[in-house]
């Protein structure tokens, strides 16, 4: 029998998105293992999360909860004009590590999913209309997943934007870097070529 503190340690381990209950035994034991120095800063590291670190009044991006906006808002050489719209932190995230974006984010939390029970009333759509009320944005990206949540909610949102008179585009989609076409789904490769571009 294992000890109790190391089966509330996999129960919790295995609360986390995408960790089953073997995976959760490994990390603990991982944990169990290691210095006593790793455990107490990895628990230092999660209470620290909780405690400093919260959604950025605006963008709902993360933000330090002892500053009043995230790092992406309070800078100011961003482009203003421009508002890219993202179904969570990680898609942000990956954005911003191209270094081809320079204007500003807008974090939705999700997408439209009416068989999970997630509506626009979930996500923060009321938000990003208020927001683009009192700003010179001109156009918004829907950065939104190619699946069908992802196109749902960017076609809802589309119907929401364009009577106030923005541009709302969407990012370009297709054949992969590296793809070949043989092996390209029927979709992907209709998508690519109405999105074909002059060179």
């Amino acid at each position: 029998m294992t000890p109790d503190a190391l089966n509330r340690l996999v129960a919790q381990l295995a609360k986390l998105p995408g960790i089953g209950e073997k995976t959760a035994q490994r990390l603990a034991f991982h944990v169990l293992r290691a210095p006593a120095e790793y455990a107490r800063g990895l628990s230092a590291a999660l209470l620290d999360v909780v405690d400093h670190v919260s959604l950025c009044p605006k963008c709902f991006s993360l933000c330090d909860k002892a500053h009043p906006q995230c790092g992406f808002c309070s800078d100011t050489r961003r482009d203003d004009k421009l508002l890219c719209v993202v179904e969570g932190i990680a898609d942000e995230l990956a954005l911003e590590r191209t270094r081809e974006f320079k204007g500003r984010y807008h974090v939705l939390h999700g997408v439209l999913s009416p068989l999970e029970g997630v509506g626009p009333d979930q996500l923060r759509i009321r938000e990003l209309l208020t927001r683009l009320q009192d700003t010179d944005v001109e156009e918004v990206i829907l950065a939104t997943n190619p699946d069908v949540e992802g196109e749902a909610t960017a076609l809802y949102l589309t119907r929401l934007l364009k009577p106030m008179g923005i541009k709302v585009t969407r990012l370009a989609q297709g054949i992969p870097m590296g793809g070949d076409l043989e092996f390209a789904d029927q979709a992907t490769l209709a998508r690519a070529l109405s999105a074909r571009r002059d060179i």
